[in-house]
C-alpha cells in the first residue's frame, strides 16, 4: 500500500507541474481542438466545386447538354474558354479539368462514328485529378447515351453492379480524418509529456530530490505514466464529445467506452516510449530530434495515412510489432465499423504484451540511469 500512495502522490506532483507549464498545456488543449478542427475541415480528398473550362467547337445541343451536366457540388459552373487559353489555365492552376469538344462532334454522333473528347486534368491534386476524371467520364457517357436514345438509357446491362457503402455512405473524408487526428495526436502527446516530465526533473533539479527520498525508480516513473496519461485520457475524450461530435456532428458508431479503454491500455507504450527517450535525451531540442526519428515514423507507417497493404511486404511485416500499428486498427474498427471486443481483442492483446516490454525496458533504463545519478 505504500508503494501505491507514493505512485499516487507523485502522479498528482506531475499534474500540479503540467498545470503549471503553460506551453505544454495550451499544445494539448489545441492538438486535441483547433487542430483535430482543422485537419477535419481542410484537406478533403473527394471532388467539390473543382473549376472545370469547356471549349466548345461544336457549339451543338449536345455540347450544351454536357456542359449543363456539370453541376455543384462537384463542379463549379463551366466556364467557356477558347482553345488557345487551355495551357495558360492549366498552368496558373485556375482550372483543374478542361474539356475540348471537337468540331462536328454531334454530327458524328449521329452517324455512327466515334468522336474524341479531349480531357485536361491537372494533377498536382492527385486524388482530386483521379476521382474527378472518372466523375466527367460518367456524365459525358451518360449525355451521349440520352442524346443517342432521346430518353434516358434503358437498354438493359449484361452485368448488375449492386453498390453498398458500409460506414461511410457519403464517402467523405471528414470523419476519416477527424479520429486518425485524435489517434495520431495520442501517439505524439504522450511521448513528448513523459519524456518532457523527466527533461522536466532533470533540468529543475529535482531529480535528485526525488532520487534521494525513500522512493523506488519503478513508482517514479508509474507515476509519471499515469499522470500524464490520465491528462491524454481527459482529452481524448474531451476532443470526441466537443470537437468530434458537437463542433463537427460526426456520430461515433462505435463504442466509445471500449475505444477509450484502448487508448489507456496503448498509453502504456507510449509514455514508456517517452520516458526512455526522456533517459537519453539531456535537453528538450535533443526529446524533439529523438521523437522525430521514432515517432514520426510509428504514425506514418500505421496505417492511419496509407493502407498496410500498400506497404512492402517487408515493412508491412515490421511494422506488425509495432503497438501503433494495432492501436490505429481496432481504434479504427470500433468507431469507424461498431466492432465489439470479440473483434479486436487481438489487437488489445498485441499491445499489451508489446506495450508491457517496453515498459519494463524503460522502466530498467530509468532505474540504471536513475543509480548512476544517484552515485
Amino acid at each position: 500500500m505504500q508503494h501505491l500512495a507514493n505512485i499516487f502522490w507523485l502522479g498528482t506532483k506531475e499534474l500540479r507541474s503540467f498545470s503549471r507549464d503553460f506551453v505544454l498545456f495550451g499544445f494539448v488543449v489545441y492538438s486535441f481542438t483547433l487542430a483535430v478542427y482543422a485537419q477535419a475541415e481542410s484537406p478533403a480528398q473527394e471532388v467539390h466545386n473543382s473549376a472545370v473550362a469547356i471549349v466548345d467547337e461544336d457549339h451543338s445541343a449536345l455540347s450544351h447538354a454536357i456542359a449543363a451536366a456539370l453541376l455543384p457540388p462537384y463542379f463549379s459552373r463551366p466556364t467557356e474558354i477558347a482553345a488557345g487559353q487551355v495551357d495558360r489555365l492549366m498552368d496558373t492552376a485556375r482550372s483543374t479539368f478542361v474539356l475540348d469538344i471537337p468540331p462536328h462532334f454531334e454530327r458524328d454522333i449521329k452517324a455512327g462514328r466515334q468522336p474524341a473528347i479531349q480531357a485536361n486534368i491537372d494533377a498536382t491534386a492527385m486524388m482530386q485529378a483521379g476521382i474527378g476524371a472518372g466523375y466527367l467520364q460518367q456524365i459525358v457517357a451518360l449525355e451521349i447515351a440520352r442524346f443517342a436514345t432521346r430518353a434516358e438509357p434503358s437498354q438493359a446491362e449484361p452485368v448488375n453492379l449492386a453498390v453498398r457503402v458500409a460506414f461511410n455512405p457519403n464517402l467523405t473524408t471528414q470523419l476519416f480524418n477527424a479520429v486518425m487526428a485524435i489517434i495520431g495526436n495520442v501517439n505524439m502527446l504522450a511521448i513528448i509529456l513523459a519524456g518532457a516530465a523527466i527533461i522536466r526533473e532533470r533540468e529543475h533539479g529535482t531529480m535528485d530530490h526525488l532520487l534521494i527520498m525513500p522512493l523506488t525508480p519503478f513508482e517514479i516513473a508509474a507515476a509519471k505514466v499515469w499522470a500524464n496519461g490520465l491528462v491524454i485520457t481527459v482529452a481524448v475524450g474531451l476532443s470526441l464529445w466537443l470537437v468530434i461530435e458537437t463542433l463537427l456532428g460526426i456520430r461515433i458508431v462505435g463504442s466509445v467506452p471500449l475505444f477509450m479503454a484502448g487508448v489507456v491500455l496503448y498509453l502504456f507504450f507510449a509514455t514508456a516510449i517517452g520516458i526512455f527517450l526522456g533517459t537519453v535525451a539531456r535537453s528538450m531540442p535533443q526529446l524533439g530530434l529523438l521523437f522525430i526519428l521514432i515517432a514520426l515514423p510509428m504514425n506514418i507507417l500505421s496505417g492511419g495515412n496509407t493502407p498496410l497493404d500498400s506497404m512492402p511486404t517487408f515493412l508491412r511485416g515490421v511494422m506488425q510489432l509495432s503497438p501503433s500499428t494495432h492501436f490505429v486498427s481496432f481504434a479504427q474498427a470500433i468507431l469507424y465499423r461498431g466492432a465489439g471486443i470479440d473483434v479486436v481483442w487481438p489487437q488489445f492483446a498485441m499491445v499489451g504484451l508489446v506495450g508491457g516490454v517496453f515498459f519494463v525496458l524503460s522502466v530498467t533504463r530509468f532505474r540504471k540511469i536513475s543509480a548512476t545519478a544517484a552515485m
